[in-house]
């Protein structure tokens, strides 16, 4: 079975879901599209080979579409995974899944009333990087999470005009979190458990409606820590290391090309304390994009869930809260 698919939203990131998986998996394909610019995608959309839709409902109301992945503005995500579970469509939503935790369970409550897969775009677990920390922590050879320390960082707010959507301030609250930081928050939600609170302080640093830096602390109630930095007005980098009682894990490069595993010394040392020969593996070439949306075929055709599970996914909305609100009252937070 392919799945057949309608891509809502083709800009930038529209596109890159659509050449990830056009024509190259056949677990899905994209049949049909709409966008708000229909003069500026009918060349692509023509190129893909998908039919071009006037309006989001009428997308929602075809048979012939299986699925909505949905690259579209934050605020808008509930409303359209409401409207297209309703219609028995399953759902592929970018991240952030909702702007706040109350949208997220109505969204999450009408994809479970409808029996549809509900996948949300944290594309970065199908790494291999990813995967290897993942199996050091369920082996045990990281032993107890203790803390995780994060920085993720782009320079593309320079390039996002002033009236662009992903530019406001109700699209972008808690300064870098939508663009950047949501993903290392679901990266410590998942290998730390819940967040107890969190503090956090943003900043703007080019010209902009939306502050374009954030730093965020965050203690778990098991006892770890968390610390994050995120910003798109700096150059690109970016590092996700965890450091455990039995070694720290790491992955790094913008496209998380590098693994770096180190075990802490178990021999006595007779001078100083040496780590033992860090353990590198390389993925250069994994192509994430591809791997979350042939994912969501697959889910849909094997009547199985997708692989994140939703219960993460609405902690971290919580974690999403609760940073937002820090960012305005200066204070630490709870995780409600």
């Amino acid at each position: 079975m392919t799945v057949r698919a309608a891509i809502v939203g083709l800009g930038r990131w529209g596109r890159s879901l659509v050449n990830a998986v056009q024509g190259k998996s056949d677990a899905i394909r994209f049949v049909a599209g709409h966008t708000r610019n229909r003069a500026g995608v009918e060349d692509f959309c023509r190129e893909k080979g998908i039919r071009f839709v006037d309006s989001y409902a009428e997308l929602v109301a075809d048979p012939g579409i299986d699925a909505i992945v949905l690259a579209t503005p934050h605020s808008g995500h509930a409303e359209q995974v409401i409207a297209a579970a309703k219609a028995g469509k399953h759902v592929h939503v970018q991240k952030p899944f909702t702007l706040d935790r109350p949208s997220a369970e109505a969204a999450v409550a009408a994809a479970r009333t409808a029996g549809v897969v509900l996948a949300v775009g944290f594309n970065r677990r199908f790494h291999p990087s990813v995967t290897e920390i993942r199996k050091r922590l369920h082996d045990g050879r990281l032993g107890r999470v203790m803390s995780m320390v994060a920085q993720h960082t782009t320079s593309t707010a320079q390039f996002i005009p002033a009236d662009n959507w992903r530019a406001q301030p109700d699209e972008a609250p808690g300064g870098a979190l939508t663009a950047v930081g949501v993903h290392s928050i679901d990266h410590m939600v998942e290998f730390g458990g819940r967040v107890r609170d969190v503090l956090c302080t943003t900043g703007r640093y080019i010209p902009g409606p939306s502050d374009d830096t954030t730093n965020v602390l965050l203690r778990f109630q098991n006892g770890a820590t968390g610390l994050l930095f995120c910003s798109v007005a700096t150059a690109t980098t970016l590092c996700f290391t965890l450091f455990g009682t039995k070694g720290l894990a790491e992955f790094s490069k913008p496209n998380l090309a590098q693994f770096r595993f180190v075990p802490v010394s178990t021999v006595a040392p007779s001078g100083p304390v040496t780590a033992p020969p860090d353990e590198i593996i390389e993925s250069p070439s994994f192509d994430m994009l591809n791997a979350e949306i042939t994912e969501f075929g697959r889910c849909i055709a094997e009547k199985r869930p997708y692989p994140v599970p939703i219960e993460e996914v609405l902690h971290g909305v919580s974690v999403f809260d609760a940073v937002v609100r820090s960012a305005k009252s200066k204070q630490i937070e709870p995780v409600i």
